[in-house]
C-alpha cells in the first residue's frame, strides 16, 4: 500500500527554484508570440525566425529533460548533506537540549545535555527521574505554551525552557512509531546554566546597603534614675554598645541626638542581625552604674530593593511602629512585611501627662469642627471599650456637641452596665446605634472615634470608617501592622492599664473642671477595674490617679462590684473551664470552654485565664472558648511571658500580660494543635 501510495504521489519542485527550471518555456512562448509579429510584417524574416525559434525550443527541452533527474538528484544529496550537517551542528550545540514524549521520556538529546546528566539516560526512564523539577505536571498544554522554570541539579542551578513541538502527520511518515492523534507532539527542553548568574546577582543584593534607626526609649527616665555625675558616664557606655555591636557587622553608625542614632549596614550582615534576635536589646539592659531604669532600645530597619531613600522611608515606619507597640523591640519593614523581635519587656509607664494633654487639645479641637460623632469599640465590646466610649460622649457634651455610641451586640456581662444608660431619662433612646443605623446617618462631616483597638476588621463597624475622613484612634494595646493608617489623631499607649484611663486624663484637659456623673465615672471605673483584674495587672502610678480622678468624680465601686457579679451557671462554666486545664511544657495552661450554656463564653473564658494564674509554676495561661462559629482565645500572663507576641502568631494581638486572637472554625482540637505548634516553634526559636 506504501508503494502505490508513493507512486500516485509524484516528485514535483516547489517555490522559487520551480520557477527558475520553468523560465525557458515562459522565454519561448515570448519568442512564439515574437515570430507571430515579424512574420506579420516580413513574412521572409518570419520564416527565417521560425527556424531558430524551434531550435532553441528543442535545445531548451533536451537540455530541461536531460538534466532534470541530475538535478533533483543533486538536491537529494544537498538535503541529506545538509540534515547531516543539522543534526551535527544540534548535536554539539552549546545549549543543553533534549526531545521529551508526552510523558516525559526522552527520545533525544545532545551531548551537553547528557554530559550535564553525568550518565547515558534510559529512553525508557521518564526525565524527572533524573530532574524531578521536569515533570508531566509542568509540561505545557498548547502549542503556543512556554513553561519557563529553575531548576538543580548537582551543584548547578538552571533555567528550563519547555515548548510543545507539534508532530502532526507524523503518524504518515511511516510504521517506525505510532502516536495517538490527541498527542501528536513532542516536548522540547533547553536548559542555561544561570549558576554564576545567580550569585553574581546574591552577591549584588548582598552589598545592598540598610538604613536603620535606633532610639533610646526611656531616655529621660533613665538619665534621672543615676547621679548627675555619672549621666555622662552612663550614655557613653550605651553608645559604646551600640557602636560595638554594628562594627562587629560592618556597619556605621551616626548620632543625630542624645537619644536617635542612625545606622547604615550592608544586606548581608542582616541575617547575622536576624540570628542572635538583636541581641543589641538585651546587651543595652545589662549597662548598669547605678541606674535604677535599664535602657531600652527601640530599632527600624527598612529593606527595599527599590531605592536607598525607601529603604529609609521603611525604616521610620518601622521605628515609628517599634515605639507605638511599646519599644524594646526591632522592627522590619520590607515590600513583603513587618517582622517583628524582642518586645518581651513590659514598657515602664512615664509619669508626664504632656502627652495626654496634647492630644487632648487636639481632640477638642476636631470635637469643636464636626457635627456628628459616632464612638465605637471592638466587636464584642467590654467593659473598657464601653467606659472608653462614655468618657468620649461626656467630652462631646462638654464641648456642646452629640455623640452616639455603636454597638451591635451587649454582652451578659456588660448588659447591667448597658441598662442603666437605657434606663436613665437624662439619657437620649438613640445613644446606642447599629452598625446600619450609624451608616445611615454617617456623612463627610462626621467624625468616627474608636477605642480599645486600632485594627480596622477589630473595630463594632469597619464600614464607617470609610464614610468619613476624620477618625482619631485612642488604644491601649501594641499597634499591629494593619492598623487604621488614615487616622488624623493617633494616640496609642501601650503601658497605659487600659482606654478608660487614657480617656479619664484626657478629659483633665478637655475643659476646666468637668463634671462627669457618677453613672459615667463608675462605668469608666469599671473598664478599669476589669482590664487590670482588679488593678492587679498591668499598673502603673497614673492608673490610680485615673481611678482618684473618677472616684472625687462620685464612681461607685460597690455598684461596680455587684454590676460584674457572676451568676451561678457562668461560675459553674469558669469551673468547667479550670477544671478542663492541661499543663504543657510544665509552665502552660491550656483550657477549653465546649459547650457552656452561657450567654458569654468569652467572658467567662478571660476570667478562667486569670484565674489559672493563681496556680504555682504556670507562667501563661490560654482559654479557648466556642462562641457564634468561632472560638476564641483569652491568653494571660504575670511577667515572665509575653502573650502579646505568641497572639500576634495566631493572627490576634494585645498586651504583653493580656492578649487574645480568633480562629474561623469550631475544631476545638485544631485551634489546641495550632497554639501548641506556635509555643513550640517560639520555644525552639528562643522566642519564648
Amino acid at each position: 500500500m506504501l508503494e502505490k501510495k508513493n507512486e500516485k504521489e509524484k516528485i514535483k519542485l516547489r517555490g522559487q527554484l520551480k520557477l527558475y527550471i520553468q523560465w525557458p518555456s515562459v522565454m519561448a512562448v515570448l519568442l512564439v508570440g515574437m515570430n507571430v509579429w515579424v512574420y506579420m510584417i516580413d513574412k521572409r524574416a518570419g520564416g527565417l525566425m521560425v527556424f531558430f525559434v524551434l531550435l532553441y525550443i528543442i535545445m531548451a527541452g533536451s537540455l530541461y529533460l536531460r538534466s532534470k533527474t541530475v538535478l533533483l538528484k543533486d538536491l537529494v544529496e544537498f538535503a541529506a548533506q545538509y540534515g547531516v550537517v543539522q543534526n551535527t551542528l544540534l548535536k554539539e550545540l552549546t545549549v543543553p537540549y533534549a526531545i521529551l514524549m508526552s510523558d516525559g521520556k526522552t527520545i533525544w538529546m545532545n551531548d551537553l545535555f547528557r554530559e550535564i546528566l553525568g550518565t547515558k539516560p534510559r529512553r525508557d526512564v521518564p526525565i524527572s527521574k533524573y530532574i524531578p523539577e521536569l515533570n508531566r505536571s509542568i509540561f505545557p498544554k498548547e502549542a503556543q505554551d512556554t513553561v519557563e522554570m529553575d531548576v538543580y541539579y548537582g551543584d548547578k542551578e538552571y533555567k528550563a525552557e519547555l515548548r510543545q513541538v507539534s508532530a502532526e502527520g507524523f503518524n504518515d511518515t511511516g510504521l517506525i512509531l505510532h502516536m495517538p492523534a490527541e498527542k501528536e507532539y513532542f516536548i522540547a527542553v533547553h536548559l542555561q546554566d544561570v549558576t554564576e548568574l545567580n550569585r553574581y546577582i546574591k552577591e549584588n543584593e548582598e552589598q545592598r546597603l540598610i538604613a536603620g534607626l535606633v532610639y533610646i526609649d526611656n531616655y529621660d527616665e533613665v538619665i534621672n534614675s543615676v547621679e548627675e555625675v555619672r549621666q555622662s558616664l552612663l550614655m557613653a557606655l550605651v553608645d559604646r554598645k551600640i557602636n560595638q555591636y554594628i562594627a562587629r557587622v560592618d556597619g556605621i553608625v551616626k548620632k543625630m541626638e542624645t537619644d536617635k542614632y542612625f545606622i547604615v549596614l550592608r544586606k548581608q550582615y542582616f541575617k547575622q542581625l536576624e540570628a542572635d534576635k538583636f541581641s543589641l536589646l538585651e546587651d543595652v539592659k545589662s549597662v548598669n552604674i547605678g541606674n535604677g531604669i535599664p535602657a531600652t532600645l527601640s530599632i527600624g530597619l527598612g529593606l527595599s530593593g527599590d531605592s536607598y531613600s525607601q529603604s529609609y522611608n521603611y525604616a521610620r515606619v518601622a521605628i515609628d511602629l517599634a515605639l507605638a507597640r511599646g519599644g524594646d523591640q526591632a522592627v522590619i519593614k520590607d515590600g513583603s512585611g513587618i517582622t517583628y523581635y524582642g518586645g518581651k519587656r513590659e514598657q515602664t509607664s512615664k509619669n508626664t501627662r504632656v502627652k495626654a494633654r496634647v492630644k487632648a487639645e487636639a481632640l477638642r479641637e476636631f470635637l469643636t469642627l464636626k457635627d456628628r460623632i459616632f464612638v465605637m469599640g471592638h466587636k464584642l465590646t467590654d467593659a473598657d471599650a464601653f467606659g472608653a466610649a462614655i468618657g468620649i460622649c461626656r467630652a462631646a457634651a462638654a464641648m456642646e456637641k452629640r455623640a452616639y455610641i455603636v454597638i451591635n451586640e451587649v454582652s451578659a456581662s456588660l448588659r447591667p452596665l448597658y441598662e442603666c444608660f437605657v434606663r436613665d431619662s437624662n439619657y437620649p433612646d438613640e445613644m446606642f446605634l447599629k452598625s446600619a443605623q450609624a451608616i445611615e446617618m454617617a456623612d463627610e462631616n462626621s467624625m468616627v472615634v474608636v477605642v480599645d483597638t486600632n485594627r480596622p476588621m477589630m473595630t463594632e463597624c469597619e464600614e464607617l470608617l470609610k464614610k468619613t475622613k476624620t477618625i482619631v484612634v485612642l488604644d491601649h494595646h501594641r499597634q499591629s501592622s494593619d492598623n487604621i493608617e488614615n487616622a488624623l489623631l493617633s494616640y496609642i499607649e501601650p503601658y497605659a492599664s487600659s482606654s478608660c484611663e487614657m480617656v479619664a486624663e484626657v478629659l483633665q484637659y478637655i475643659v476646666d473642671d468637668i463634671k462627669i456623673p457618677k453613672i459615667e465615672a463608675s462605668s469608666m471605673y469599671a473598664g478599669i477595674m476589669i482590664d487590670t483584674n482588679n488593678f492587679v495587672n498591668h499598673t502603673g502610678v497614673r492608673t490610680f490617679e485615673a481611678a482618684a480622678f473618677l472616684r472625687r468624680c462620685g464612681a461607685d465601686i460597690t455598684l461596680v462590684r455587684k454590676m460584674f457579679r457572676d451568676d451561678i451557671e457562668s461560675y459553674r462554666a469558669k469551673a468547667e473551664i479550670i477544671s478542663s486545664a492541661e499543663v504543657y511544657y510544665e509552665k502552660f495552661a491550656i483550657a477549653r470552654g465546649v459547650g457552656l450554656k452561657i450567654e458569654s463564653p468569652t467572658i467567662i473564658g478571660a476570667q478562667a485565664a486569670n484565674e489559672l494564674l493563681d496556680i504555682s509554676e504556670i507562667k501563661a495561661s490560654f482559654v479557648l472558648t466556642e462562641y457564634n462559629g468561632r472560638i476564641y482565645v483569652s491568653a494571660r500572663s504575670i511577667d515572665e511571658v509575653n502573650v502579646q507576641i505568641i497572639m500576634e502568631r495566631l493572627g490576634g494581638g494585645g498586651h504583653l500580660n493580656a492578649s487574645g486572637a480568633q480562629f474561623d472554625h469550631t475544631n476545638m482540637e485544631e485551634a489546641v494543635a495550632s497554639l501548641k505548634a506556635v509555643i513550640d516553634d517560639m520555644i525552639k526559636g528562643g522566642d519564648i
